[in-house]
């Protein structure tokens, strides 16, 4: 069975740092770029962040640019997300997904998305 598993969510105050980890099991995903999305309370899931097969490439929504970084690691199949500087309009479900294909080229498109994690919540507090 495979799965994607969030961890490191919580409840933290604006200006304050997180890192999320995303574990694999059941397959490997060292083929597949991996993605950050984010849903808030009423809104739809946007793209937050990914990275490529090889890590060698990466890409952010605009609003967590320079705030966010996205790395993974093959040989232990996870994904991690530190988010610094975090604001109230971050609050949201992290979820972690697969894509279809190695490259970031359509990082943004969710439905090349095949497998998603449960997500982890995270709020951030004025």
């Amino acid at each position: 069975q495979v799965q994607l598993v969030e961890s490191g969510g919580g409840l933290v105050q604006a200006g304050d740092s997180l890192r999320l980890s995303c574990a694999a099991s059941g397959r490997t995903f060292s083929n597949n770029a991996m993605g950050w999305f984010r849903q808030a309370p009423g809104k739809e899931r946007e793209f937050v962040a990914a990275i490529s097969w090889s890590g060698g490439s990466t890409a952010y929504a605009d609003s967590v640019k320079g705030r966010f970084t996205v790395s993974r690691d093959n040989a232990k199949n996870t994904v991690s997300l530190l988010m610094n500087s975090l604001k109230p309009e971050d609050t949201g479900v992290y979820y972690c997904a697969a894509n279809r294909y190695g490259s970031t080229l359509n990082a943004r498109a969710v439905e090349l998305y095949d497998y998603w994690g449960q997500g982890t919540q995270v709020t951030v507090s004025s």
